[in-house]
């Protein structure tokens, strides 16, 4: 199938073997990792190590699960598709839009935080900054699908040859066969062992750390546009495991081992403090260009993922008739153009109001995926349930010890969820979050005023690719 071949839904399969890979890896490593561990180190300290395996242990499952429903029923959209198959137009329509609303949000952070690094080198005003990375990245999706893939391709290819290289830095220092440096794992016991600040602070950073792995699910959404939407799902999704365990918790333990858990440098800068302890010129400098890709990295993930859930949402008869057309290409321009027009509204928000309505912005979109999550979990129980009896063939990439492990993983969203409401820090996310599901699902009224007239139901999609 060529790269203009069109997918049942009229997207073009642009996206080759290699561009899913590293969607997988660009979408479970962004600059959470190298800014936002240093929060979670403090909270936990050493066990921050263990904070990181069991978030991404539950994610993984999540994603396994998802995978499952991709590879037997591979349609643009998965997340809403999904929702919609197996439990209802209102699922669809909800699960949909809070997913297209956590990504408009995030493009429009991401270019903040983007130009926030760029003023540092450039001097220009931060929102011009802003500007021009939002247009870069948008012509950049404009241009095809193939083109966003191989962007993705290349930022993603940056942020695993960083980490790489800290590893690699890093086990030399801590087997000292780095010069002047100090062997052992002392670091990880010496400053009140590794538990410093009791069990509950691992379960406390969990909560931290789970939405740091949200993007993972980017390349289900990405399938129906790749040639072999199931086979390169299952090497992808089949692959996280092994990465997050590299990347996160590898990456995580050497940080712990090459510095105090309790030095201030961690809190600020981890990586770049650890960097600089081994004695690497420059770290900070060639870090923030690290950071800068991984920015970049997510910013150009959060325009695609956007445009395509609106143009899944447009075709299901959930948003405006017109945002569905295509151009020559198979790219949803207006969907696209919608979403970065939207994205302006973060980006104005975070220069005139940081404090009131880009915090709230923030706060609403904190625990979305783990809405997201739920909806793919429990919509995996009833479509697996389903297939089995219709079409069993279809099942040949499936969910661990179904159906006791996606029940155990619901319940532990459930309790990160509950757990989130008698922590101060966390609450205000959590009410916030609250308030845009309450939001959007109160808005699916008008999808019969708005909506195309004739939407595809999940039943009738799942029978069309079936």
């Amino acid at each position: 199938m060529s790269e203009m071949n069109s997918t049942s839904g009229g997207l073009k399969t642009g996206l080759r073997r290699r561009h899913m890979t590293m969607l997988a890896i660009g979408g479970a490593v962004g600059a959470g990792l190298f800014v936002g561990s240093g929060a979670v180190i403090r909270t936990a300290g050493p066990a921050a190590i263990l904070s990181y395996a069991v978030a991404g242990l539950i994610v993984l499952c999540v994603l396994r699960a998802l995978g499952e429903m991709v590879v037997a029923r591979p349609v643009a959209g998965s997340l809403a598709e999904y929702a919609r198959m197996a439990l209802g137009p209102f699922a669809g329509f909800t699960i949909g839009w809070l997913y297209w609303y956590l990504y408009v949000i995030l493009v429009g952070a991401e270019a903040v935080a983007g130009a926030a690094i760029l003023a540092t080198w450039i001097d220009l005003p931060q929102w011009t900054l802003a500007a021009a990375l939002l247009i870069v990245m948008t012509a950049v999706n404009l241009i095809s699908v193939r083109s966003f893939g191989e962007f993705e391709f290349w930022f993603a290819s940056i942020k695993v040859a960083a980490i790489l290289v800290f590893l690699v830095l890093g086990i030399l220092y801590v087997l000292g066969l780095w010069p002047d440096s100090r062997a052992g794992l002392g670091n990880l016991t010496d400053h009140g062992g590794m538990l410093p600040n009791g069990l509950t602070s691992v379960f406390t950073a969990i909560v931290a750390v789970m939405f740091a792995f949200g993007g993972t699910e980017i390349v289900t959404i990405a399938a129906a546009e790749s040639k072999e939407p199931g086979r390169a799902v299952a090497k992808a999704t089949g692959n996280v495991l092994w990465r997050v365990a590299l990347f996160y918790v590898g990456s995580i333990f050497l940080v712990v081992a090459i510095l105090p858990w309790n030095d201030a440098k961690v809190l600020t800068s981890p990586f770049v403090s650890a960097l600089n302890e081994i004695g690497i010129p420059a770290a900070g400098t060639v870090m923030q260009a690290v950071i800068l890709t991984a920015v970049l990295s997510v910013l150009n993930s959060a325009i695609y993922v956007s445009s395509r859930m609106l143009y899944v949402l447009t075709r299901d008869g959930d948003a405006p008739a017109g945002l569905v057309k295509l151009n020559a290409r198979g790219v949803p321009v207006r969907a696209i153009l919608l979403g970065t027009v939207a994205a302006w509204a973060a980006v104005i928000a975070s220069y005139v109001s940081p404090d009131q309505v880009f915090k709230f912005l923030m706060n609403s979109i904190g625990v979305i995926l783990a809405f997201v999550y739920l909806a793919i979990l429990i919509s995996q129980l009833r479509l697996r349930v389903r297939l089995q009896r219709e079409d069993p063939a279809s099942l040949t990439y499936k969910m661990w010890g179904f159906p006791v492990i996606t029940l155990l993983v619901i319940a532990a969203l459930l309790a990160v969820l509950i757990s989130m409401a008698f922590m101060a820090e966390q609450r205000s996310q959590l009410l916030a979050s609250i308030i845009s599901l309450v939001v959007v699902a109160a808005l699916y009224p008008l999808r019969k005023r708005f909506g195309r007239t004739r939407p595809v139901t999940g039943e009738q999609e799942l029978a069309k690719v079936g």
